[in-house]
């Protein structure tokens, strides 16, 4: 496989209608995300309050032809262990042109250093336990499955 120039930076509104279709592209995606032109507010809103926020990264991987992958972290200030910071990964997606490209290592790998310079001490991420190939992928990376998540829908 032919690897092109890859870049990573922060989002910008030019490139939501990429970052939503590749969170509509996969089983679960589809039934929470709308594609649609023009673009839903509610994105356009999220997006706002994201730049706005100085402890939130949404960024994209960047290849020659586009937008290759995307992510969100958030960097999370806490009390407990001495005022320690969390850096939590959400919405990482990979182009279905790239998939099996190694480009979800790369991203998350990138995603941590981004932590490790916020002086972040524990990163963390959440994964659908339907994604089984997801789980086992983080796993391979590391990440242990120390805690049970739990979500309200309001």
């Amino acid at each position: 496989m032919t690897f092109d120039a890859l870049t990573f930076r922060g989002a910008r509104r030019d490139d939501l209608e990429a970052i939503i279709a590749l969170l509509a592209d996969d089983d679960l995606g589809q039934s929470r995300e709308r594609v649609s032109t023009p673009i839903d507010p509610a994105y356009l809103s999220a997006f706002d309050a994201i730049q706005s926020d100085p402890n939130q990264l949404l960024a994209i991987l960047e290849d020659d032809a586009g937008v290759a992958g995307c992510l969100q972290i958030s960097f999370i200030p806490g009390l407990s262990r001495l005022g320690m910071w969390r850096g939590q990964i959400e919405s990482v997606r990979i182009a279905r042109r790239r998939r099996g490209d190694g480009l979800g290592r790369t991203m998350i790998e990138w995603a941590i250093e981004q932590c490790r310079i916020k002086h972040c001490e524990l990163v963390q991420l959440t994964s659908d336990k339907t994604r089984t190939d997801a789980l086992r992928f983080y796993e391979s990376l590391g990440f242990v499955s120390s805690h049970e998540g739990l979500k309200l829908a309001l």
